[in-house]
């Protein structure tokens, strides 16, 4: 460890898609480590959406970044200092204090890894927020089961990917969106029963078309006129469970709701979560998706930047659909 930390903080806010210059790198001195606290090297940093909504200075289900702050996300690191007895050096922990090299804090805000012989990024994939999302938003929230026709959004990235295992191996009939060719394929790699290239056809009409009988769930990452289309093509009774909509996180979002009147003839049922709604169940997600994970029913991809310099734009990757799977940046 050196006595300096490198931390990305938040210069000023976006205006529309985040550039570069609202980000600023700082080198910290290493903070005195306390007694009940732990010091961890991360190993993996997480970008994620939805950290675009706290850099706007508005009320949300979190408070927003600071201008003049340092950044907040998912990590992976080891313990290489501990004044806690609940923790040992060398052990593998996760933890929301990423954007930097490395985290320094009390004990109760870091969270040893269960025992899985896993890779150390798994705990922020599949294993992590993003898994757990597509976990809860699918099972808890949509109450997905054996037989539904699920369609899902942005599919082939770290949660959509997820749903659509998730639901292939509970028996479902699976149709995921994508942009571009390479993306649609890897999809069909995944199991869906049914892949659309949105970038290469008008969305509504291509669902319809793999749906004719329509669906019984939507898991909506997009919003726009995915959403659009899940409600022209949604049967009765049918189930949306809505995680993010990336269409409208940069600037006003695109038109929608074409066909929202469908939402009373077919009594649809639209819900909004996040995934820490389901904290007392993490028990159900690491004993269900910790076994897929292990028999291989779930596979993960990475999209991987090297470097606490690389921060910034992998995260504004993710606005550009430069991911396949998770965007992770290995320190």
């Amino acid at each position: 460890m050196t006595d300096s930390n490198r931390v990305w903080h938040l210069k000023s806010r976006p205006n529309g898609l985040p550039a570069a210059d609202n980000f600023e790198m700082k080198a910290l001195p290493a903070p005195a480590l306390e007694e009940g606290w732990i010091r961890v090297e991360n190993k993996f940093l997480s970008v994620d959406p939805y950290m675009r909504g706290r850099m706007n200075d508005v009320k949300s289900y979190v408070p927003p970044f600071e201008i003049g702050a340092p950044l907040e996300g998912g990590a992976v690191g080891k313990v290489v200092e501990s004044r806690s007895p609940h923790f040992r050096e060398g052990e593998t922990v996760f933890h929301m204090m990423g954007w930097r090299e490395a985290a320094a804090g009390p004990a109760e805000k870091f969270n040893k890894v269960p025992p899985m012989p896993v890779e150390d990024h798994q705990w922020l994939g599949n294993l992590g927020l993003t898994g757990a999302t597509a976990y809860f938003g699918l099972l808890r929230v949509a109450q997905a089961k054996e037989g539904d026709i699920v369609f899902v959004s942005a599919a082939a990235g770290a949660v959509g990917s997820a749903v659509v295992q998730i639901a292939k191996a509970k028996g479902m009939t699976v149709i995921g969106a994508a942009g571009g060719a390479e993306k649609v394929a890897w999809v069909r790699e995944l199991g869906a029963d049914a892949a659309i290239d949105y970038k290469a056809e008008p969305i509504v009409p291509a669902l319809m078309r793999e749906a004719p009988n329509g669906i019984d769930v939507y898991f909506d990452n997009v919003g726009g006129d995915h959403l659009d289309a899940a409600f022209a093509a949604a049967r009765q009774k049918a189930r949306f469970a809505i995680c993010g909509m990336i269409e409208g996180y940069n600037g006003a979002p695109p038109p929608a709701f074409r066909y929202i009147m469908r939402v009373i003839a077919a009594r649809i049922r639209v819900q909004g979560f996040i995934y820490t709604d389901y904290l007392p169940e993490m028990g159900d997600f690491y004993r269900d998706m910790g076994g897929w994970v292990a028999s291989g029913q779930v596979k993960s991809r990475e999209t991987v930047r090297d470097g606490i310099e690389a921060m910034p734009e992998a995260f504004l990757d993710l606005f550009r659909g430069a991911n396949m799977g998770k965007m992770l940046v290995r320190v």
